[in-house]
């Protein structure tokens, strides 16, 4: 009887130690609330001191993880392996989490912050009412060239890529939606066409670039282009603006054909553990202080408008980056197309990157 009473006490001790370890890999992994906050954004888009800041000021320990495409945000909530209590998506996937019933909806009473917003930047198509995404960036897609590579010329449309004198000079980004996107603005067409004739000669036209284009590459091209290894390159534009701090060499256009008008917003996965962290953190993000001294590190345009006044003039209203209503009338935000149409995105551009080779 005492070695049976032995065994289910060894067998009692052992479960409590296993449940332990799980316990606390969870918790390291993100998966329960307590005083831990799990974010999924992407690479360098925050300045961290802000998360030193945020955990200093409320005890909230901040775990922080980081993706390189909205697919694979995607496929990785998707897939719940982790509970995130915050990502930051763009707008055509945020659409798509909404229609796949992966989001939370944003109490708007616990973000005091919120009324410093810029209107123009809420209640758009993708969600409105802002009921599950608050705004945290926004930007454009342009050419962003190298004056002293090329002299004196100027480019301004998209049609100026395929000059032949630009032989071998051009980086494009790894990215369906923004090089299809280009061709299709440069044919007069929209970044949400679902013609597919439409989008074969967009396809067919950007094969034609191919002599012009160096590499098609993700985030090294920023290197790349500030060490000039490049005279061209398609870019977002805060990524233009950290190259023009590094290299006064370059200059940003949005051609006047038109472009991507794109957007970054925060959202709570239904799986979050900590809703409550995860208003806290947003609302924190608000705060005009914390949105200027995160728009400086990050570089990207930012819909705070009370920021605004802690930034520098010269930033604020250089239209490259902060864009007058006649430009904005030009740009187009980016829909969800659909899983059968962005498959057929994607296998256009995956054929035109085998044409390259």
């Amino acid at each position: 009887m005492k070695e049976l009473i032995r065994a289910l006490l060894a067998v009692l001790i052992v479960s409590f130690i296993l449940i332990f370890i799980v316990f606390r890999l969870n918790s390291s992994q993100g998966y329960t609330s307590g005083n831990t906050l799990t974010i999924f954004n992407w690479g360098d888009y925050i300045d961290e001191d802000l998360i030193k800041q945020f955990e200093e000021e409320t005890g909230i320990k901040v775990i922080y993880e980081t993706f390189d495409s909205n697919e694979a945000m995607l496929t990785k909530i998707e897939q719940g392996g982790t509970a995130y209590d915050i990502a930051v998506p763009s707008e055509y996937i945020i659409d798509k989490m909404i229609q796949e019933d992966l989001l939370l909806p944003i109490d708007h009473s616990k973000l005091p912050n919120f009324q410093y917003l810029d209107s123009r930047f809420l209640d758009l198509p993708f969600d409105h009412g802002n009921k599950y995404s608050i705004p945290y960036f926004w930007g454009t897609v342009g050419i962003l060239y190298n004056t002293k590579i090329l002299g004196d010329r100027e480019l301004t449309s998209w049609n100026d890529l395929w000059d032949p004198a630009f032989k071998n000079q051009i980086l494009l980004v790894d990215s369906a939606r923004e090089v299809l996107g280009m061709s299709l603005n440069s044919l007069g067409y929209s970044l949400n066409d679902k013609n597919k004739d439409h989008l074969q000669e967009a396809k067919e036209k950007i094969d034609a670039l191919t002599p012009n284009i160096k590499a098609i590459v993700g985030d090294e091209n920023r290197l790349l282009l500030q060490n000039e290894e490049a005279a061209i390159g398609l870019v977002w534009s805060g990524t233009a603006q950290e190259i023009m701090w590094e290299n006064e060499n370059v200059e940003y256009v949005i051609p006047e054909e038109g472009s991507n008008l794109w957007f970054d917003n925060m959202v709570i996965p239904k799986t979050a553990k900590n809703v409550e962290a995860a208003h806290a953190f947003i609302n924190f993000m608000l705060d005009p202080e914390v949105a200027a001294q995160n728009t400086d590190y990050v570089g990207y345009s930012t819909p705070n408008k009370e920021a605004l006044k802690f930034m520098d003039e010269e930033v604020v209203s250089d239209e490259r980056f902060y864009p007058d209503e006649e430009m904005t009338s030009k740009l187009e935000v980016y829909e969800n197309l659909g899983k059968r149409m962005l498959a057929h995105y994607n296998d256009l551009f995956l054929e035109f990157k085998m044409h390259t080779k």
